[in-house]
């Protein structure tokens, strides 16, 4: 069996004369939480489209769950589940009513889906709200429901299109519970968000998709030190101190400080942290500067997206 439940080669789609996807490759290993990040247009849906069927490629060959999406879209079908950007439940039906209509859908017998409601409404923690309508839920159930439904069949790979934009806090949290949960099964995610954070907390690896490619491939720890060394950062607590502190750091740096005089910050890459920082201490009580905070930072994963792709995501 193939350490990798999807392998997506040279794929290529055309929209006229715009260029979707452009030679772009994807490998997603077995039981992960695949992320792909990218600006609007970069890619990402098309290439989700095509792996799930519903679009055809041009050029390429795709694998997904040990089938050929193009001359086995059927198999491809029946080992998948998608969640797009909006929930599918019916709010006229209960929680369970959902779940056992889905299961008929989906060609189950009455027992069997009547079963298998009742275990998922168990695994996504909805069994004291099985009778309650989705109308009356919060976003977080809502999204949890919609994850339920998609996993009727047990997939072997979920695509999660977005799947908690719009939702408070709490809400992700939950969704990202239930994503957890799902991964922990054997289940294999791929996920598209814009939410930085969201990728750093979930993601095995994620693939920086930009132009219809697939810029870079790495876990989320590896795309930070794509950034090079940790920065030391400086707060003063008064303007005046700005320009001394500006001179201390650059002592340590391994590049020009950069200041930020609205929130009274300085901050540079140093190459030895953990000496940079304690120098910098030392320098900063000799010279009897006054310093709110002073400390280490690591790149975010925003910092390398945005490295990556040289714009901002819309």
């Amino acid at each position: 069996m193939s350490s990798s439940v999807i392998e997506a080669h040279g794929l290529t789609r055309r929209f006229g004369e715009t260029v979707a996807l452009d030679d772009f490759d994807l490998e997603v290993a077995r039981g992960s939480v695949h992320g792909l990040l990218g600006p609007n247009g970069a890619g990402k849906t098309t290439a989700v489209r095509i792996l799930t069927t519903l679009q055809r490629l041009h050029t390429g060959t795709a694998i997904v769950a040990g089938h050929d999406v193009v001359r086995e879209a059927r198999q491809v079908r029946r080992r998948i589940g998608l969640t797009g950007q909006q929930t599918a439940v019916d709010d006229l039906l209960s929680a369970r009513q959902n779940l056992v209509y889905f299961g008929r859908l989906f060609r189950l017998g009455k027992a069997d889906a009547r079963k298998r409601a009742d275990e998922l409404l168990a695994q996504f923690g909805l069994a004291g709200s099985a009778h309650r309508v989705p109308k009356k839920f919060s976003g977080g159930m809502r999204r949890r429901l919609d994850l339920a439904a998609s996993m009727i069949l047990a997939p072997d790979v979920l695509f999660l299109d977005e799947p908690t934009t719009g939702l408070d806090p709490a809400g992700r949290r939950e969704v990202w519970e239930a994503i957890a949960g799902l991964t922990a099964g054997g289940t294999t995610v791929l996920l598209t968000t814009h939410y930085l954070d969201e990728a750093d907390r979930l993601c095995d690896r994620i693939s920086v998709v930009d132009h219809g490619r697939n810029v870079v491939d790495d876990t989320p720890d590896g795309l930070k030190r794509r950034m090079g060394a940790e920065r030391l950062e400086v707060m003063a607590t008064a303007p005046e101190a700005l320009e001394p502190i500006t001179a201390v750091v650059a002592s340590v740096a391994t590049g020009e400080p950069s200041v930020e005089p609205g929130t009274l910050t300085v901050s540079a890459f140093v190459h030895d942290p953990v000496d940079a920082l304690v120098t910098a201490a030392a320098a900063i009580r000799e010279q009897r500067l006054e310093v709110a905070d002073l400390g280490l930072r690591r790149p975010t994963l925003d910092e390398a997206f945005l490295e990556l792709v040289g714009r901002e995501t819309a």
